[in-house]
């Protein structure tokens, strides 16, 4: 059991930001997490890369802004996703961490509430339910709503991802427990959430919206191509030798996921909105509760 002292020392930010971020995002993501219910007592930006004068301006205004809360961890070359979060993990003074990514729009109460169920309720990981949006927050309806309940939430784990990663808030230990953010680009969090489970971790998501994701900087474009679908491949040949899934939920996870992967961007962005993410309260294709 991962130990749960320290609560006194309050949450760290964990932010990762690299050169294609534009500047008016970080800042409005870095207020956002300034206005919180209850206050950072850490946080840390990983510099993933070399930065443009534009973003350099922003980040001197987020350190006049936190002060002495406030760590600027640099890398001298862009590493991606993974290395970047684990390099910052290292530098987070206390003993819980809240991720956030340097273009969405925390609410204010999240924190506080993600905090409380950590703290009282013993949770390693505590996610919650997401809206997506384009350029202002709630100009779509399409939510992202996960299995609330440890027992819920690792069957799902089986067919996708159980956590949203850019409002999750977890215990350091039990991450370095798992063996921390490794390399495994477009599943970094997804590999980490199965190893904290697997741990014994105690996994939790809360039903209520905490955060509007931005979507229309190319997220589902992401998500194809054939590095993509190599990388998605090996990550659910990864899940069946780990026993989470069988050969013929492998095989289902594979082809349903290389097909999608393998649409045009915009096409890939539709059916994401259309099948995987609840709009006025209607269930998504697939979700299991």
């Amino acid at each position: 059991m991962t130990s749960i002292a320290g609560f006194e020392e309050g949450y760290s930010v964990l932010m990762p930001v690299y050169e294609k971020e534009r500047p008016e995002y970080l800042k409005a993501s870095i207020k956002s997490m300034l206005v919180q219910t209850l206050p950072c007592a850490d946080f840390v930006l990983v510099c993933d890369g070399p930065l443009p004068k534009e973003l350099e301006e922003v980040i001197d205004w987020a350190a006049s802004e936190l002060g002495e809360r406030f760590q600027c961890v640099r890398l001298a070359q862009n590493q991606g996703l993974g290395k970047a979060l684990e390099k910052g993990l290292c530098y987070c003074r206390c003993p819980v961490v809240a991720r956030m990514d340097s273009d969405d729009l925390s609410r204010p109460t999240r924190c506080e509430k993600q905090f409380h169920m950590i703290k009282e309720k013993h949770y390693g990981i505590v996610g919650g339910s997401l809206k997506e949006f384009v350029n202002e927050p709630g100009d779509r309806e399409s939510l992202r709503v996960l299995p609330e309940k440890p027992e819920h939430i690792m069957e799902f784990a089986k067919v996708r991802n159980p956590f949203n990663h850019p409002c999750v808030m977890f215990l350091k230990d039990a991450v370095l427990e798992a063996g921390g953010y490794e390399d495994f680009p477009g599943f970094e969090d997804y590999f980490l959430w199965i190893r904290m489970l697997k741990n014994g971790c105690r996994g939790y998501n809360l039903q209520e919206v905490v955060l509007d994701m931005r979507t229309g900087n190319g997220m589902y474009a992401r998500r194809g191509g054939m590095d993509y679908i190599r990388n998605l491949i090996r990550f659910q040949k990864y899940l069946k030798e780990q026993k989470i899934i069988g050969y013929g939920r492998f095989f289902k996870n594979c082809i349903s996921r290389s097909l999608v992967a393998a649409f045009p961007g915009k096409l890939r962005s539709l059916l994401y909105y259309c099948f995987l993410r609840e709009k006025n309260g209607r269930k998504p294709h697939g979700r299991s509760s």
